[in-house]
């Protein structure tokens, strides 16, 4: 048989209806796995390629022609807005199946809850978060509701692994897995990877089988990019005040066309928007502006989406990561990012959602700056987000997607699972606590030692507590953290947090930081002295020493290796870009002539002062601060210099100490044990604060340093 004479009776015919000419190669390859085989599935291809259909056709008819006696397909997703309009394009074919799809999140009734809990079938929609309430508090029920579970489809797969909660979501399908005794069918979704056998892996765990990816040879469609640049207004010259202005110029770039405006903060979002009401007020024209973030109530970002996907004027959404997932906001005809993506993968996101109907994905970058004076030292005078955008674009161009990072020892998500299993079972032995945990996929390099480290500190600050028979259960501190509406969710909830020292505001933070953590904030070095959730603000005192990372308020990032290569070829080469606009390649001239007169193509090692050097190595973060600490060691009266990204800043040394120091690491075997790293370098997460300090390190270690990789770079 056909793949097309293999599917339900009523898809031929909706497939006839809707005119389809034949399945795509995607489709095709799909219903071979999922018909034939036992095998998971990995759906990595380009937007809008047919992914959803490739994985519910053949998903939908097993169904149908084998009912189940309770939910038979788990569809999870990573933002409710996702679950809203995901099932728009096959629901006809759902109702023609009678299969029933049923929303299981925070914003869903009761009423529709019990209903399903009465009659389990179909399909659940749900976030992790929710899944993690249901384990906790309806254990039994979720019993019912999974007992004959088939499939467990993950869509913006890339979404969840390598991130919290993808670790929490892992370990939410073992644990479910082991309370109904079936093991599902894992499909996976995505249009961004760049790991593909780390991808198949993490689908993989717990499940004991294989992963199939079809490789199609499906390409993503063409795309039309460009950058431009631009000083701030007031520092132009005089004779050119009648140029375009940044704000204009991206008025005239959104105009006429149904657009997003991303930006990587909330402030800038709404920085920009508000400029283009401006703008759109003194020409008379319509006010077609809209804002969608993290800060917006759900309500009015679900308005922004239903009139984005519906409405024929030419809207215009600023937005950050919340509109980057594929929620379908119908045919948008330019992407626009103010600044730099944080990667190859967020740009390939972004760009992918423009173009649908015309085939062409269109993206624009815009840069503006404050023009330095000509002292400013060469490093602080190259604008290193911008040459960053232009290597991204290229890697973008050479298919090149960042890989995954796999979490080996992810403390924080343990405590979290540590407690809702408590929560949910009400006592278990250390035994039986460490047996279920450890043998998840997702803990299976923590050790034991390192387990029963955790327990030990737990029961001192009164999370869990003994039992007389010598079981373990919630302690009183424990059961306020479980108890908590927030427990379900493993990451902190996006918030602008103030930066104050007294009453002066520093800037803003999008992760709220603890007590004692020192960061970078405006080019200084702060500690953190007092939180106020309730107010958002946090306050600090100017602080001594070297904090882990250069906190910059958009979040964590981690830059690839290959990225800063890119960089380094763009600025030491005179490639030329078509993509750039007329002031993006003056401001590239301008840059290449600083990199030329500092010698950045050949000098590893460049002079700011008699005693302070910087090192250009061009390393990724996990490789340079590998390189960090071992220098640490090997120049112990070194001092803390304001770190500036992608160079390292070392004072209080000679040249040829330095150079003696860089000598000794080619020619000698430095591992890990030849770190120092400072105290306060830890890694931040929502449930950190319950885990010890040296594991905290350890985790910080494995996360954010790669000697063999930095050993490898500096020797070629």
């Amino acid at each position: 048989m056909s793949t097309f004479e293999q599917l339900a009776p009523f898809i031929q015919d909706y497939i006839y209806r809707n005119g389809w000419e034949e399945l795509r190669e995607i489709q095709v390859a799909a219903c071979d796995v999922i018909f034939n085989t036992d095998s998971n599935l990995l759906i990595a291809t380009p937007t809008a390629s047919g992914k959803t259909e490739a994985a519910f056709l053949p998903v939908i008819t097993k169904l149908y022609n084998e009912p189940c006696e309770s939910v038979g397909v788990l569809y999870i997703a990573p933002l409710k807005a996702l679950i809203n309009d995901q099932f728009a394009r096959i629901e006809e074919l759902l109702q023609e199946a009678y299969i029933p799809v049923t929303k299981w999140h925070g914003d869903v009734s009761a009423t529709v809850k019990n209903k399903l809990l009465k009659k389990p079938s179909g399909i659940l929609q749900t976030t992790p978060e929710s899944l993690e309430a249901m384990l906790m508090r309806r254990k039994e029920q979720a019993v019912k509701l999974f007992s004959d579970l088939r499939f467990i489809i993950i869509d913006e797969v890339h979404n969840f692994i390598g991130e919290e909660r993808g670790t929490q979501l892992i370990s939410l399908l073992e644990r479910l897995q082991k309370l109904t005794g079936v093991i599902p069918v894992r499909i996976g979704l995505s249009a961004t990877l760049g790991d593909i056998e780390g991808a198949e892996d993490w689908l993989n765990g717990g499940t004991g089988r294989k992963c199939i990816t079809p490789d199609t040879g499906v390409k993503r469609r063409r795309a039309v990019v460009m950058v431009e640049h631009f000083y701030e207004f007031a520092f132009q010259e005089k004779d050119k005040k009648n140029e375009i202005s940044f704000y204009e110029n991206l008025y005239e770039l959104t105009r006429g066309k149904k657009s997003i405006v991303f930006s990587n903060a909330r402030s800038e979002v709404e920085k920009n928007i508000v400029n283009l009401k401006e703008i759109a007020k003194k020409r008379g024209e319509p006010d077609v502006f809209m804002v969608h973030h993290g800060s917006i109530s759900a309500s009015d970002r679900e308005f922004v989406e239903e009139q984005m996907r519906l409405s024929d004027l030419p809207l215009v959404t600023g937005a950050t990561v919340t509109l980057e997932l594929g929620i379908d906001l119908g045919d948008l005809e330019r992407i626009i990012q103010v600044g730099c993506p944080k990667s190859v993968a967020s740009l390939s996101q972004r760009l992918g959602r423009s173009g649908r109907r015309s085939g062409v994905s269109e993206m624009c970058f815009l840069f503006e700056e404050e023009k330095r004076s000509e002292s400013t030292e060469f490093y602080k005078a190259v604008n290193w987000s911008f040459i960053k955008c232009i290597a991204l674009i290229e890697l973008y161009r050479e298919n090149y997607i960042e890989p995954v990072l796999p979490e080996r020892y992810p403390f924080g998500i343990l405590y979290h699972q540590t407690m809702s299993f408590l929560y949910s079972r009400g006592e278990a032995s250390p035994e039986v606590l460490a047996q279920s945990l450890l043998s998840e996929y997702a803990f299976r390099f923590v050790t034991q030692e390192d387990y029963r480290e955790l327990l030990r500190y737990l029961l001192k600050i009164g999370h869990i507590e003994r039992t007389e028979n010598g079981g373990l259960i919630l302690g009183t501190e424990g059961e306020k953290v479980a108890n908590h509406y927030d427990f379900y969710s493993v990451f902190e909830s996006d918030v602008e947090y103030s930066v104050r020292e007294g009453s002066h505001e520093i800037g803003t933070l999008t992760r709220l930081m603890q007590p004692d953590t020192t960061f970078v904030l405006g080019g200084k070095s702060w500690m953190v002295t007092e939180i106020d959730k309730e107010n958002k603000n946090i306050y600090v005192k100017s602080a001594e020493g070297k904090p882990p990372t250069v906190w910059d308020g958009t979040g964590e990032v981690i830059e690839h290796t290959r990225v800063l290569k890119k960089m380094k070829e763009i600025i030491t080469t005179d490639c030329k870009y078509p993509y750039l606009g007329d002031g993006a390649k003056k401001r590239l001239t301008e840059i290449r002539q600083v990199a030329a007169g500092a010698g950045l193509e050949t000098k590893e090692i460049f002079e700011i002062s008699p005693d302070t050097y910087g090192i250009s190595l061009w390393l990724g973060t996990r490789a340079l601060n590998s390189l960090d600490y071992i220098l640490n060691k090997l120049l112990p009266d070194r001092k803390f210099v304001e770190p500036y990204w992608p160079f390292l800043i070392v004072k209080n040394v000679t040249k040829n100490e330095l150079m003696d120091a860089l000598d000794y690491i080619r020619k000698n075997d430095v591992t890990e044990s030849d770190y120092i790293v400072p105290k306060d370098a830890k890694t931040f997460g929502k449930y950190n604060d319950f885990v010890p300090e040296n594991l905290l390190i350890k985790q910080y270690v494995d996360r954010y340093t790669d000697v063999v990789e930095m050993k490898e770079e500096i020797s070629l």
